[in-house]
């Protein structure tokens, strides 16, 4: 892979620095069960419940990464000694990598076939995960939303999977407080939500800059970390920080934000962009829309052939579906803490913070003493049809 002399030397001090985890960030390594369940997995037929969604979930064990199947219902587990996020899946659908819950600092691979954990790994000193990546088109390289905090940027760490998952550099996000990054269905472009908040580890969950915070849309190039566009919200929104992206249809990127400023406003929380269009283009819906979504997108996704989005929110117990081609809202499903949404066969699948799984508006699993975190990523998403927007 290339990557620019500018990027490359900024990563330099990263990449001479180990990065392993502490044994206590994890527990313990897969043993006898889980070498009974690789072999059991071996002995079953090829169709027998094929991994579906990966996600986060809190359990009366703790805390674990769970593989689901297209029903809703879990197929295997792994432990973790601290709260996920959202999960990577790769190309071919194999692997998954799961990414800690900022400001957490590790990071889960899972072998979706074999049903196992066969690696982790972790960002340097002065950098921690921000719970979101994805994997380069052939596979080889992941890419995870990092904050270098005492510079107040963010990056993105790129990791070699073929020489155990060393990081090999680093890309500039072009922004403060990126969450989400997607890469988009050309191959090249990588859009980031850069939220705009400025936060150090020191004080955790601590919001230091709301008053000058600058959220935006970028666009970077994957090989040389070249920024080719970059857009922001209107002034009036300048408290709204992106967090949630996908591409609905090709080269048109749907973001879902939440609301930093005062509680009694009124605001879009969800828009779309396209490379070079400007400012961020809100979406309008009926007032009663965002007043129930209460200043909150927890999590976004595209059907399978790109004519809807599913928006969530867990303060509001909102699933709100929009036309992609008008822009218009379709429906709005009331379900209490609903946060995790994936595009399904029937539909969207979400899932909520009661331990419901819900397919096409039915809840098809319920409770058992799990509490589903905030994403749910599918294994094999199917990309909307239509050629992809080249980039400039």
């Amino acid at each position: 892979m290339a990557i620019s002399r500018r990027v490359g030397l900024a990563a330099l001090a990263v990449l001479a620095a180990p990065a392993l985890l502490p044994p206590a960030a994890f527990a313990a390594r897969p043993g006898a069960a889980s070498a009974r369940r690789a072999a059991s997995v071996r002995r079953r037929p090829a169709s027998a419940r094929r991994p579906a969604f990966v996600t986060a979930r809190r359990d009366g064990a703790g805390h674990a990464a769970a593989v689901l199947d297209a029903a809703g219902r879990t197929i295997f587990v792994e432990r973790l000694a601290a709260r996920g996020h959202a999960a990577a899946v790769s190309p071919d659908g194999r692997r998954a990598v799961v990414f800690a819950r900022r400001p957490g600092r590790f990071a889960l691979v899972l072998d979706l076939e074999r049903r196992l954990r066969p690696a982790r790994f972790a960002p340097p000193p002065g950098r921690h995960f921000y719970g979101h990546g994805f994997f380069s088109p052939d596979g080889r390289l992941v890419y995870a939303t990092e904050n270098d905090y005492e510079a107040e940027r963010g990056v993105l760490g790129i990791y070699d999977t073929r020489a155990g998952h060393r990081r090999v550099g680093e890309l500039d996000t072009h922004g403060v407080g990126p969450h989400e990054a997607v890469l988009m269905r050309d191959g090249r472009t990588i859009a980031v939500a850069n939220g705009g908040i400025a936060t150090h580890p020191e004080y955790p969950r601590r919001k230091l800059n709301l008053a000058s915070m600058q959220p935006s849309l970028a666009y970077v190039e994957r090989t040389t970390g070249e920024l080719l566009d970059r857009a922001a919200p209107p002034p009036r929104l300048r408290r709204l920080s992106i967090r949630r992206l996908v591409e609905a249809e090709a080269g048109t990127i749907w973001f879902g934000g939440q609301y930093e400023g005062p509680k009694t406003d009124r605001v879009a929380l969800v828009g779309r962009h396209r490379r070079g269009a400007g400012p961020l283009d809100m979406l309008p819906a009926p007032r009663s829309v965002y007043e129930a979504m209460r200043g909150y997108v927890g999590s976004i996704a595209a059907s399978r052939d790109g004519a809807r989005v599913a928006a969530t929110s867990p303060r509001g117990g909102r699933l709100t579906v929009w036309d992609t081609r008008s822009g218009a809202v379709l429906e709005t499903r009331r379900i209490a803490d609903v946060c995790g949404v994936a595009p399904g066969t029937r539909g969207f699948v979400a899932s909520d913070g009661k331990g419901r799984v819900w397919i096409g508006g039915e809840a098809v699993r319920r409770g058992g003493g799990v509490e589903w975190d905030n994403h749910l990523t599918a294994v094999t998403p199917v990309a909307p049809t239509g050629p992809a927007e080249a980039a400039a």
